[in-house]
């Protein structure tokens, strides 16, 4: 029988609400909120005119009544007058619109998960959020977590914006073994690359080191029963009301719901299979190297050893 976890894992809600809502939204983000999150997740892009927006794609197409690169069209007088293709109808909100969210009273035990994009230059995206965060001087800046997929981004991170968490978002522990383990206090990992023997190790690895480890994107019921059984410390799902209601199930009968889930689950999906988890991460980070540069380990100090977690 698998014993009774300790502490459940925080329910973070990738884009928010993202499953009932249009994704990166307000409205989405104060339904996850709403629903019993501890944290949210969004994506940021930079604007022509200096604005920090909270929308994944690069590009305004999929999700908006808009086209074309964030980068290249002003947010005043252009992305302001846009909506969300998904209803019920939302604005793209600016990173400053989220932090005032955060910021009430009523939030204050909300975390911030951005996942900072590589279409992004680091200094300039890191200074631009600096200056957001310092205007709202009764924000704890501790409650964000920089979540960063390449290496070259870590040294402007902890520069910048040092008050803030830094971990590492990605897709193959072999990566965020060799270029992040020193220098985050925490890594946000695909499900699948947490599944397999390697997977396996690496959360032992970060257990032993304490380090805070999430995973994304859950939002099937057996996944997000064997992210509770491995003991992470967050998910992250679209799915904030049904993780939120299968924690109180595990909170009432934990043997019940832990019977769900065998060790047949790694056998279940192609995309836990190693081979095709080598396919995919080596083209991500062909992707990612094309975008930023070849990965290359952080020439700072890395962070102080943190006491390991029970």
């Amino acid at each position: 029988m698998t014993p009774e976890p300790s502490t459940l894992p925080q329910c973070w809600g990738h884009r928010g609400a993202s499953a009932a809502y249009p994704e990166n939204s307000l409205m989405s983000f104060a339904a996850a909120i709403a629903d019993g999150v501890e944290g949210i997740e969004s994506d940021v892009h930079i604007t022509s005119d200096d604005i920090v927006l909270c929308i994944h794609d690069p590009s305004l197409d999929r999700t908006t009544s808009g086209n074309g690169l964030v980068k290249h069209q002003p947010y005043r007088d252009g992305i302001d007058r846009l909506v969300t293709v998904k209803t019920p109808a939302q604005p793209v909100p600016t990173f400053e619109q989220t932090i005032q969210l955060l910021a009430r009273p009523e939030n204050q035990h909300v975390c911030f998960n951005i996942d900072v994009k590589l279409d992004n230059q680091p200094e300039r995206i890191f200074t631009l959020m600096r200056k957001t965060l310092d205007a709202e001087p009764n924000f704890d800046m501790k409650r964000v977590l920089l979540g960063l997929w390449h290496p070259s981004f870590v040294e402007p991170a902890k520069r910048i914006l040092p008050e803030c968490g830094i971990i590492h978002i990605g897709m193959s522990v072999a990566l965020a073994r060799t270029y992040f383990f020193e220098h985050c206090t925490g890594f946000s990992m695909a499900f699948a690359s947490l599944v397999g023997r390697d997977g396996e190790l690496f959360r032992k690895e970060c257990k032993t080191a304490g380090k805070r480890l999430y995973v994304w994107t859950v939002n099937k019921r057996p996944e997000m029963i064997e992210a509770t059984k491995w003991g992470v410390d967050a998910i992250l799902t679209d799915r904030t009301n049904d993780l939120v209601k299968l924690r109180k199930e595990m909170k009432t009968d934990w043997s019940a719901v832990s019977r769900e889930t065998t060790r047949l689950l790694p056998w279940t999906s192609l995309s836990y299979f190693t081979p095709y988890q080598f396919v995919y991460t080596s083209w991500q980070q062909f992707v990612m190297q094309s975008h930023a540069g070849p990965f290359v380990v952080p020439s700072i100090p890395p962070i102080a050893p943190v006491s390991i977690r029970a």
